[in-house]
């Protein structure tokens, strides 16, 4: 019978139904899953001089036992057993904890080899692994794995050793010629026995590029040729917009649009007016512009006769963005609707009417933008702010309640371009770097707690000057688990402290959207000086008047977390500070204080969170929206991601791919993951 790589786990000897479910639990059914289930480490049993040895190091030497084993109990059950080992020309002790029955198994002038931690002062090997026997017995390379129940490292090895041995010949190469030659790259069967059974490091290194490669340009094939479907199948419309229109309402924005705006508006105009649909991410910092772009964007759309929307994640968003648009754009004529829950009854139905009929020309809202009475008379441009905020089925319900309509998705959130690459590979991607003209850097300080005092007193300075400020806390009540400055508690301490000369409001996440809009309103009429709040204040939220941030424990945010939360002051013309408060414990929290300080730039810190905090994090778990490589890592392997996307537009636009018998793998990879039909990709 033919073997191949998709036959069951039980194929392989010494794996019983027992084993095969403890494997099954680890998601390892076949062959080819337990192959690649790679090692996350290696153990290095190369002989070294005890001379290059690091204090604390990992070594394995071998040596001639110099004396009887000692052998002392102490506690209950535990023993150290002691040998000294003449190891070259150095006398060393061997310690072997709880392992009291090996002081049989060692005699005068025996050679063993043995590995462990090097205790450099006491001259000493506490011993994790010992062979009897010179050196050459053993392994110099021991892969070590992830288990789950009773599997061990050792078992998987042997399973694993077996799978190789008769399954060889079964592994197909998935990756044509072209790209083993130009990047010199391992067969698969090759690259699976070096990096399962590696006789060194460079080894490991040639099997790892193989794999890293192969999982990127498998992943920028499905973004690529789901990108291609789009254009090709997707039905667009070109939309003829009046340009003279658009130049004069661009005349009329009380601010010049900076050299990043005016390329991002060019860019989005064009994909207007190309018959295919727009599917493009919007990004730009805290305070870039983006919202003019929008605007713009929209009203070219209503000039070529079609509707607009903009769906952002909460309400006092959605008021914010109405009022800008209103400001801008009924100027011009266009009529302007902003639709949430709050609206309700017969308001709620003569705007759903006046949108049917085609009165309304934009419709602003948040996730009541999606509910099944809303319909548009011809919706022609679709916007999503902050969609990452936002499910996949929730931003395609409101694509589908237009024909064909173009999509533009923004976010404040600076999205490494590691990342975009990656989880928005099937789109453009327009940014906005750079500031409008005359905002003024926030000045970012680091405080620790004990300081607290002075940074109220420089608060109050703003404050008697007519300034408003935020207070952020990472909790909204007590926690045993962390110890972390608490909402309520900082409310209740900055009422006594302030007393009655200034008012403090709190606002948090377990509030009703009435509570938390109401709290906002307050602020934003300056009825309120201080805001005490959870993160709900992140995204959007626009004071112009509050010129002080002071942010509580800010070692427990990411980067771009904390950029976000300073972007809500520094919004008008003064100088604007934030404060973060904090005592990290760990070198990676001291460095984030560290980089808060020294730069304003969302896609620098983008980019060094990505380096601190890994992709996994950046988005939060539930929206990541980011591929699980099984060994490819897009930071550190980030060379390799530009050089698979590169490949996978040069293969999906070329004939040769879709023809030559080289490719047939990748096609075949494309056609079993739903690529080529439509289907929604893994």
């Amino acid at each position: 019978m033919t073997k191949s790589i998709c036959d069951p786990i039980t194929e392989i000897k010494g794996i019983g139904e027992e084993t095969a479910a403890n494997l099954a639990a680890m998601n390892i059914v076949t062959v080819g899953d337990l192959l690649e289930h790679f090692p996350y480490r290696y153990e290095d049993y190369r002989l070294r001089d005890l001379t290059e040895v690091k204090h604390e190091e990992r070594v394995t030497v071998e040596g001639k036992v110099h004396s009887e084993p000692s052998l002392q109990f102490f506690g209950k059950k535990k023993s150290r057993l002691t040998i000294r080992l003449l190891v070259g020309r150095y006398l060393i002790k061997a310690v072997f904890f709880n392992q009291a029955y090996l002081k049989t198994t060692f005699s005068i002038n025996d050679m063993i080899t043995v590995s462990g931690k090097w205790d450099q002062h006491r001259q000493t090997i506490t011993v994790s692994q010992y062979k009897s026997g010179s050196h050459q017995q053993m392994e110099e390379f021991e892969s070590i794995y992830a288990t789950k129940g009773k599997l061990t490292s050792k078992g998987i090895r042997r399973f694993i050793k077996e799978a190789l041995k008769h399954y060889s010949q079964a592994i197909e190469e998935n990756l044509p010629p072209y790209c083993l030659q130009t990047y010199q790259l391992l067969s698969r069967s090759e690259a699976f026995r070096s990096y399962h059974f590696p006789k060194n490091n460079e080894e490991v290194k040639q099997a790892r590029r193989r794999f890293v490669y192969e999982e990127f340009l498998h992943f920028q094939l499905k973004m690529q040729a789901l990108r291609k479907m789009e254009r090709e199948h997707a039905a667009g419309s070109a939309k003829h917009y009046n340009l003279q229109k658009l130049k004069q309402f661009i005349s009329t924005l009380p601010f010049p649009l900076t050299t990043a705006q005016k390329r991002t508006v060019n860019e989005i105009c064009a994909d207007l007016k190309a018959p295919f649909r727009m599917n493009r991410l919007l990004q730009g910092d805290v305070g870039s512009g983006k919202t003019v772009v929008s605007a713009i964007a929209i009203y070219a759309s209503i000039t070529a006769g079609y509707q607009g929307a903009l769906m952002v994640p909460t309400e006092i968003l959605a008021e914010q963005h109405a009022a800008s648009f209103r400001s801008m754009l009924e100027p011009m004529g266009i009529k302007i609707a902003l639709l949430t829950s709050s609206v309700k009854g017969k308001k709620r139905q003569e705007m759903l009417q006046g949108l049917q009929d085609g009165e309304i020309d934009c419709m602003i809202g948040t996730h009541a933008l999606i509910q099944e009475d809303v319909s548009f008379q011809n919706l022609g441009l679709v916007i999503t702010d902050e969609q990452h905020r936002f499910g996949v089925e929730q931003r395609r319900i409101l694509k589908d309640k237009g024909l064909y309509p173009d999509t533009l998705f923004m976010t404040a959130t600076p999205i490494p371009r590691t990342l975009a690459i990656t989880a928005f590979g099937e789109m453009d991607v327009s940014i906005i770097d750079e500031m409008p003209a005359g905002r003024k850097p926030v000045e970012t300080y680091w405080a620790k707690h004990e300081m607290l005092e002075r940074v109220l007193q420089f608060m109050e300075k703003e404050l008697r000057n007519g300034r408003q400020a935020y207070v952020i806390c990472p909790l909204i009540e007590e926690s045993d688990k962390l110890d972390v400055q608490n909402a309520i508690d900082v409310y209740e301490m900055l009422t006594t402290y302030y007393g009655s000369r200034y008012s403090v409001a709190l606002m948090h996440g377990r509030l009703s959207s009435q509570d938390k809009d109401a709290a906002m309103q307050a602020f934003s009429a300056n009825k309120t000086q201080i805001l005490v709040a959870t993160t709900v204040v992140e995204v959007g939220v626009n004071v112009p008047n509050a010129t002080m941030m002071i942010i509580y424990d800010a070692e427990r945010f990411g980067l771009a977390q904390l950029h976000q939360l300073r972007g809500r002051v520094g919004r008008g013309s003064d100088q604007s500070f934030c404060v973060l408060l904090a005592n990290p414990k760990t070198a990676i929290g001291k460095e984030r204080m560290r980089i808060m300080t020294e730069t304003n730039d969302g896609f620098v810190l983008s980019e060094r969170d990505l380096e601190l905090r890994g992709p996994g994090d950046f988005f939060g778990k539930k929206q990541s929206g980011l591929p699980e490589f099984k060994v490819a890592d897009m930071v550190h392997d980030y060379r390799a991601l530009e050089t698979a996307r590169k490949d996978a537009i040069k293969f999906i636009h070329s004939e040769s791919f879709w023809e030559q018998e080289d490719y047939a793998p990748l096609r075949n990879y494309l056609e079993k993951t739903g690529a080529l039909s439509g289907n929604k990709l893994d």
